[in-house]
């Protein structure tokens, strides 16, 4: 199988190259435990996940006001 470069450290555990590869589908309770209680909204793509680390350019969903 050919190696696929990344654009950016992490991205294989990413919800927008999960998505596109399908993982929901196929594994619909892993993914939903990703996004469940959604705390972080991706900038790029709009995708909620509970850990920043799930997002290409993640963003606080609900920012605590001062």
């Amino acid at each position: 199988m050919e190696n696929v470069e990344m654009p950016h450290t992490g991205h294989e555990r990413h919800l927008c190259l999960l998505a596109n590869l399908g993982y929901q589908a196929r594994y619909t309770e892993a993914y939903n435990t990703l996004v469940r209680d959604g705390k972080f909204v991706c900038k790029g793509c709009g995708r909620v996940a509970a850990d920043k680390d799930n997002l290409c350019s993640p963003e606080e969903l609900f920012k605590k006001s001062s």
